[in-house]
């Protein structure tokens, strides 16, 4: 240890570096985007930042579910601890399963709520690894239940999503071991940040591959309701799924809850049991005027088909805005993601990767969107920027054509 060390420096569990814990000098995509944000603001004041990096919805959730938490936030029945949830959102969640995707479940057995889906997958390695054992985890993807996978001992095998396998991970190349370790396989559709949607021979293929290998699937809806290639498709809705495992939702994309941190787990009673019991030693659960706002979204699927709508019409403008200046962009089929391939460079640059390319649309035109170097070097734009009205909107449009026209990119 260095002088400058705490006494307790050694202390540092080794799952989150040990003794070496806060001494790392890589810095992380978000924290470099972050950084080349502030230094293109500082350099061009003059110039606004068109930002496609936000991973968030920008509007509210709607005044029918903010007034009715401001009625409940006064309901002395709402102050205490709710636990593992009140039946009120339990309830709500299994009418809106089975208004929105025909599929019944019990909301007493095969219900469980989360304080957003991010502790889900946290607390669901908990239920099944053991050191040794491994998560199946496709990437590029959301990196918390493969983290928590390893703070139990356990390791992930990564799963590439290639645009010559239609953005699926390739289940059947898996090599035998890895199968016989393997205890989760987390997916996420619509998938994040590829835009692709899960069709129904897939969930049954995953469905015989967990039977085969004795998995247990852990499906990701977070973007559900943001599905534009028809209607949403549940992994629940697929014959055998509850056998095999349980899907997360979210009330944060699909009713525009983010911030509230709101969801809820569904599917196998005895999954969701497991899921709770570690619930019920990790918190207290969420608070209880929060969750009945949440039911009354639940009750309002026509919320979510605002939200699809918005962002179905704010994707199809983005992808006519970057393919004028060369990008071969098509409608993704779900999510407020636009995942497409990166720029090799420009007249005098070349780009190594995806990093080097937003690092350099972000330098010279302050424009911002996300790089991913996982599976292939592709840029993901977000349509989640601030725009009042549609006119807000082209005008965005209009000068991104502008200044990433002035690039003159090459692919």
């Amino acid at each position: 240890m260095s002088s400058t060390d705490p006494w307790f420096q050694s202390l540092f569990a080794d799952r989150i570096g040990g003794a070496n814990y806060g001494k790392s000098t890589k810095i992380y995509k978000f924290e470099k985007i972050k950084r080349a944000k502030r230094a293109a603001l500082a350099a061009h004041p003059e110039r606004k930042l068109l930002d496609f990096g936000i991973g968030e919805n920008d509007d509210m959730a709607p005044p029918l579910v903010r007034d009715f938490l401001k009625a409940e936030v006064d309901k002395v029945e709402n102050r205490g601890y709710a636990d593992n949830g009140i039946a009120a959102y339990k309830e709500a969640a299994a009418g809106f399963m089975q208004k929105v995707f025909n599929v019944n479940l019990d909301p007493v057995t095969e219900i469980n709520h989360c304080i957003g889906s991010k502790p889900a997958y946290a607390m669901l390695p908990a239920v099944f690894i053991n050191p040794g054992d491994i998560t199946l985890m496709t990437v590029p993807g959301y990196p918390v239940a493969g983290t928590h996978t390893e703070y139990y001992g356990g390791k992930v095998h990564r799963l590439p999503l290639l645009a010559e396998n239609n953005f699926f991970p390739d289940l059947d190349n898996i090599p035998a071991d890895v199968c016989e370790k393997a205890k989760l396989l987390v997916i996420n559709y619509p998938n994040s940040p590829t835009g692709q949607v899960a069709t129904r021979d897939f969930y049954k293929k995953v469905i015989d591959f967990a039977h085969k290998n004795k998995i247990i699937v852990v499906q990701d809806a977070a973007h559900i309701l943001l599905s534009y290639d028809g209607a949403p498709l549940s992994f629940l809705q697929v014959e055998g799924a509850r056998e095999v495992g349980v899907e997360v939702h979210s009330m944060s994309k699909g009713f525009n809850m983010i911030g509230w941190r709101l969801g809820f787990v569904a599917g196998h009673p005895k999954i969701v049991q497991a899921y709770a019991d570690v619930k019920d030693n990790c918190d207290s659960g969420q608070f209880m005027a929060i969750q009945q706002a949440g039911a009354e979204a639940l009750r309002h699927p026509e919320i979510g088909e605002a939200v699809r709508e918005k962002y179905r019409r704010r994707l199809k403008k983005l992808v006519a805005a970057l393919n004028q200046v060369g990008f071969q962009a098509s409608m993704p089929k779900g999510t407020y993601f636009l995942y497409i391939k990166s720029p090799k460079g420009c007249i005098g640059q070349t780009f190594a990767n995806a990093e080097e390319a937003s690092q350099f649309l972000i330098t010279e035109q302050s424009v911002c969107c996300v790089p991913w170097d996982d599976a292939g070097s592709f840029l993901r734009f977000s349509v989640t920027y601030i725009a009042k009205d549609e006119a807000e909107e082209d005008a965005l449009m209009k000068e991104t054509v502008d200044r990433l026209g002035k690039l003159k990119l090459q692919f």
